[in-house]
């Protein structure tokens, strides 16, 4: 049977690492040293509508996205978070894990012959903390600090063509705003 795709590029964080339990953790540990308890489902709903519209704002590095909208999600949670504790998101990002059947899949899809890669909103410094996480090497990294832009926006997506050539292209998130929609908008097949 002949493969309809010779690449399957992923988004990373919440498509192949569990962003959600990393977000969660790093805000709960950072709120319990600043004495305050934090909901874990209201923190997630904060950061989902916080997020897309700090990255909105014009680039700027994933870091200060982090810290940026971790501050805001801190004040609609009815705590006071100093601009010098708002790093403890970013920092934690390379301690995120995969999801279980990550790893596994990878190495099914790499030992088939398919190359793979990840388009993300990050910097390459905190994609190569997560990299370490991964039983494969992926042939293609595109990151937020390489294209100067977040998905939706199509910089992610045109720098992977252009790397392609003719290969015939999957890609894979779980984003719907972030990915699918974008990718599909350009004529990328897309699994979600």
């Amino acid at each position: 049977m002949e493969r309809l795709f010779d690449v399957i590029t992923f988004d990373c964080y919440g498509t192949l690492i569990d962003w959600e339990e990393g977000i969660g953790t790093a805000f709960a540990a950072a709120a319990a040293l600043a004495g305050v308890m934090v909901d874990h489902a209201a923190v997630l709903h904060a950061y989902g509508e916080v997020e897309p519209t700090v990255e909105a704002e014009g680039y700027r590095s994933y870091r200060a996205v982090l810290a940026e909208t971790a501050r805001r999600v801190a004040v609609r949670l009815g705590w006071p978070l100093t601009e010098k504790r708002a790093s403890f998101l970013a920092d934690s990002v390379p301690d995120w894990q995969p999801f279980a059947d990550t790893n596994p899949a990878l190495t099914r899809l790499a030992a088939a012959g398919y190359r793979l890669g990840i388009l993300s909103n990050v910097d390459d410094d905190l994609l190569a903390g997560t990299l370490r996480h991964f039983g494969v090497t992926f042939d293609l990294l595109v990151t937020a600090e390489q294209v100067r832009s977040y998905k939706p926006a199509p910089g992610h997506f045109h720098a992977a063509r252009r790397w392609m050539g003719g290969w015939r292209w999957l890609h894979v998130a779980q984003s719907l705003f972030h990915d699918v929609s974008p990718a599909g908008s350009l004529g990328i097949p897309v699994a979600w």
